[in-house]
């Protein structure tokens, strides 16, 4: 999300960085080691059992996966060295290298990866990613077999390392609950690193694991992870050379600010598989939402030009459809809904909303997600001065916490609400769970929360998530894109304009398609830093 916005503070404030001398921060830096400051507070470290950012950039550097990802969505190597795909596409062979072992020594075998791949369809939050999975079996210790109830084209994205982290079974099969197993805090995998030091809401550190499969990786000795609550603080501590990565900046003024510096390097790369898509929500089983017609008029009105161009300063990149720019399967021949307050009269009008004495329709009520203003609130003001224009008062609703927020909406009490959701690279992992009547799940935040349901769209969405021609299923999504553009559940804004910033000096980077929820095994200086 998936955002989850709600992990973005920590507890301790400005505390975490400045309690640490400048220059302590450098002499770990000049060791052939990376700190990196993050407003991201993991609960744990197990990415089987939790998804979001705050987990998967540490589950990946401690945890291997059988498959990873480079920047063009292909497939490379990882703890399967190859695979097979079976041609009715019922099965999926991994052919495991033979040199992986875990931290404790343990080695890796087709025993760690079957327990994992069932313990992620029983417990991992995203239920459609393994729906397809019936069992694995284990011929030998170097080979897993998946076997599947129908087709999956999006299983092989599922094996990247923020989504698939092979655990070893004899530390976590012994029947406690995966989700509360005390090993999620003290975890033992396969990955570049292993956790040897975490200060809850602190700092947690990663050292080399020497006994790394791939050979001369990773190239880092050392990764110091300090967890800061205030953003500004790891801003300074960025431009002073106190932290040499700083991921998952989301603020305009940030991202201007850090491109400014000479001795940072920022990059927007590393996000397409991610797909974070910042919307408005329609309650469309509440009146008038309920209209098909006053939710076309209100996406005339909102003025997304506007919205990125001068709100967000051209950082982020508009978004017309429920599959991310960046996607091979985006659709760009969608309506985009120009402004058109004509139009939006006329169909309000037509809805039976004409405008009274005062030059009011009726009035609605618009929440935000708390802690993220220029993506949120921001926008949420500004649609309040747009509706305006066509006769709808909008009311904003602060809430106290993200807790809040989240109880609201996932209740049906809301009428339209700013949200920030991921794609998690395939629909099927990321994208059905918005819009499959299936998923109206009450209680459940981001599942079906806007309540929508087409046949059409059910219909098209199961239909592409067992097809294996690249090219019908990229056309089913299609139609599926233009029938939700047409239908507006959801009037798509942006891609949140996530970045990246590295000091200057560091090679390597991450800019795959899951770029720091990815192995930083690569990562090196090529220029020491200046201590």
């Amino acid at each position: 999300m998936s955002i989850r916005r709600y992990l973005l503070l920590g507890a301790i404030g400005l505390f975490a960085i400045c309690t640490t001398s400048h220059r302590s921060i450098a002499q770990t830096a000049s060791s052939n080691a990376a700190v990196i400051a993050t407003t991201q507070v993991p609960r744990h470290f197990n990415g089987a059992v939790q998804s979001g950012l705050a987990t998967a950039m540490p589950s990946s550097q401690i945890f291997a996966s059988p498959l990873r990802y480079d920047d063009n969505w292909n497939p490379q190597p990882y703890l399967a060295q190859s695979w097979d795909v079976a041609p009715d596409g019922l099965s999926v062979t991994l052919h495991l290298v033979k040199n992986a072992v875990f931290h404790d020594g343990q080695p890796v075998t087709s025993e760690d990866v079957a327990f994992s791949i069932m313990a992620i369809k029983a417990n991992h939050p995203f239920q459609t990613m393994l729906a397809a999975v019936e069992k694995v079996d284990t011929p030998d210790p170097s080979t897993a077999v998946i076997r599947l109830s129908h087709p999956s084209p999006s299983l092989l994205l599922a094996m990247s390392p923020a989504l698939m982290p092979i655990l070893p079974k004899h530390v976590y099969g012994d029947g406690q609950d995966l989700k509360t197993h005390p090993a999620n805090l003290k975890p033992i995998g396969s990955g570049p690193f292993k956790l040897t030091e975490y200060k809850q809401g602190e700092y947690y550190t990663l050292e080399k694991f020497d006994k790394f499969f791939m050979p001369g990786r990773p190239k880092l000795d050392k990764i110091v992870v300090r967890i800061v609550s205030d953003p500004n603080a790891a801003l300074v501590s960025m431009e002073r050379g106190d932290v040499n990565i700083l991921p998952f900046v989301a603020g305009v003024r940030d991202i201007d600010r850090l491109q400014k510096a000479s001795n940072i390097v920022v990059t927007d790369k590393g996000f397409a598989g991610v797909g974070p898509l910042n919307w408005l929500a329609f309650n469309t089983k509440k009146k008038p939402l309920d209209d098909v017609r006053v939710r076309q008029a209100i996406a005339y009105a909102a003025n997304r030009d506007f919205i990125v161009g001068k709100l967000m300063s051209g950082k982020a990149a508009p978004a017309t459809g429920p599959i991310a720019p960046g996607s091979p399967l985006e659709e760009k021949a969608v309506d985009s809904y120009k402004v058109d307050y004509a139009k939006a009269a006329e169909l309000l009008d037509a809805a039976g909303y004409p405008k009274g004495a005062d030059g009011s329709r009726f009035g609605l009520t618009i929440d935000y997600i708390p802690g993220a203003d220029e993506q949120q609130r921001n926008v949420a003001e500004y649609l309040r001065s747009q509706l305006k224009r066509v006769g709808i008062n909008l009311e904003v609703r602060a809430a106290p916490d993200f807790p809040t927020w989240a109880q609201r909406v996932s209740n049906y009490d809301f009428d339209l609400t700013m949200d920030t959701v991921f794609n998690w690279g395939d629909p099927v992992i990321g994208v059905n769970r918005t819009y499959l009547s299936s998923n109206i799940r009450k209680g459940i935040i981001w599942s079906n929360t806007q309540q929508y349901s087409n046949p059409k769209v059910d219909e098209l969405l199961q239909a592409a998530a067992v097809e294996t021609s690249p090219e019908k299923r990229k056309a089913l999504y299609s139609e599926f894109q233009k029938i939700v553009v047409k239908d507006v559940p959801i009037y798509f804004i942006n891609a949140t304009p996530y970045y990246n910033a590295f000091s200057r000096g560091l090679g390597g980077l991450p800019t795959s398609i899951w770029g720091m929820m990815s192995p930083l095994d690569e990562v090196h200086w090529e220029t020491p830093p200046k201590t």
